[in-house]
């Protein structure tokens, strides 16, 4: 039976409910100093009003290393009653600084799998999906090892793989890797920040190879590409891909939470929806945020 793998335990995908699939509840890197996703009731609250506008899931793509504070988990799904997933996995190389600690300069599939089937550290939270990273137009030697590893997971696992696009670039050299190379199913990769990158073609090349396509992290300040989200999902639903579709918020600094005057997480159901379903239906957008999250997300468990 496939499931979702949730902080509090497996769940059906139908229990999902509204999901943002792609966000944080805690990060920080030294690529971004002073804005740190530390504060757990700021997540808290944030989860809350999340849940007002309708949400009922989210999946936090906050890789190993990077401040996941997975103990805390449970307890803010609990409270607020909305379903997390955390993430197992490395990002690039460059939110490490100065360098990868050296338990992980051996072997990271084993510590995947692991955060996958027994749980992250102390924990005993387990993870849900595998996140690794790739470069702008192009996979450097890291990216190759942490992807390679992330397939060797996969196949342990049966984990789901969500990768950040730097800029929305290089999802076809992703696919060549993962499902080209390292033979990982295409339905069991996740593309992140297709919207950065507003080409419509390559869009359609990932959806028909069979890849999710997330398109998360609407109305940040540095991209002016908002308003092309519209049409590249409409594009996709006509060429009959919207099956492949995802939508999240990609949550990263605290200057972003909306409990402090940013967009955070209500954005993606109070602004991106409404606006979504003037161009595309409301019956679109509702598989979207509900039906589409529950397969991408669910698989049959393996190494339980």
């Amino acid at each position: 039976m496939n499931t979702v793998r949730t902080v509090l335990g497996d769940v059906p995908p139908g229990e999902l409910g509204v999901c943002d699939a792609h966000d944080h509840l805690f990060f920080g890197s030294p690529l971004l100093p002073g804005q740190e996703l530390r504060d757990a009731s700021a997540a808290r609250a944030e989860l809350a009003a999340f849940r007002e506008w309708g949400g009922r899931s989210v999946v936090q793509w906050t890789p190993y290393g990077l401040g996941r504070r997975a103990a805390d988990l449970p307890l803010l799904s609990r409270a607020t009653g909305v379903h997390v997933v955390a993430a197992t996995g490395l990002h690039q190389a460059a939110h490490y600084a100065p360098e990868l600690p050296a338990e992980l300069r051996g072997r990271p599939a084993e510590m995947f799998v692991n955060e996958l089937t027994e749980g992250i550290g102390a924990s005993g939270v387990r993870a849900g999906i595998i996140k690794v990273a790739g470069g702008f137009h192009g996979l450097d030697a890291h990216a190759r090892w942490t992807m390679t590893a992330a397939a060797e997971a996969h196949r342990a696992t049966g984990a789901p793989i969500a990768v950040h696009l730097e800029l929305g670039t290089a999802g076809l050299d992703v696919l060549d890797l993962l499902c080209g190379e390292l033979d990982v199913p295409p339905h069991r990769v996740i593309l992140g920040h297709l919207n950065r990158s507003p080409d419509f073609v390559v869009h359609r090349q990932a959806a028909e190879a069979g890849a999710y396509l997330a398109f998360d992290g609407p109305s940040r300040a540095n991209h002016a590409t908002d308003w092309r989200m519209p049409d590249a999902l409409r594009a996709l639903a006509d060429a009959g891909f919207g099956d492949r579709l995802l939508l999240g918020g990609d949550t990263t600094t605290a200057g972003a939470r909306s409990v402090n005057g940013g967009p955070g997480l209500p954005y993606l159901l109070r602004r991106v929806r409404p606006r979504l379903e003037l161009a595309l239906g409301s019956e679109l957008v509702e598989r979207i945020l509900i039906e589409n999250p529950g397969r991408a997300f669910a698989v049959e468990w393996r190494r339980d």
